[in-house]
């Protein structure tokens, strides 16, 4: 369900105070959660049922509860993240950087045959 005023009423028109909530790529919304207008989803972001946001929801962040809050991370493959920060579906590593979701990028073929070789100092 998405609100579309911060304060409805049915007898008073507020179609002035409308506030926009984008809802970006990839993201799920489960039964039952409310979203606040004028608050966004980011891409990959996972709502879970039941949950009222009432702020902005990062990029990839699990969140769960009245008000909402992350409670964990999710992969752009729709699994949530374990302590080791890999999808268990694909395998990309990942890393929470001032509170947002970063992909770790693999390392070149020719880095990864340097450092076996010894050529590269950690």
């Amino acid at each position: 369900m998405f609100t579309n005023v911060i304060n409805p009423r049915t007898e008073v028109e507020r179609k002035d105070e409308f506030r926009d909530t984008r809802v970006g790529k990839g993201a799920t919304i489960g039964a039952n959660a409310t979203i606040i207008c004028g608050n966004d989803l980011g891409e990959y972001s996972f709502v879970a049922a039941g949950a009222v946001v009432t702020r902005d929801v990062p990029a990839h962040a699990l969140v769960a509860g009245v008000p909402a809050k992350r409670v964990g991370w999710m992969s752009p493959a729709g699994e949530r993240l374990g302590e080791d920060m890999v999808c268990p579906r694909t395998g990309r590593e990942f890393e929470e950087r001032d509170g947002a979701l970063v992909e770790l990028q693999p390392a070149s073929p020719a880095a990864v045959a340097a450092k076996l070789s010894g050529e590269v100092d950690e």
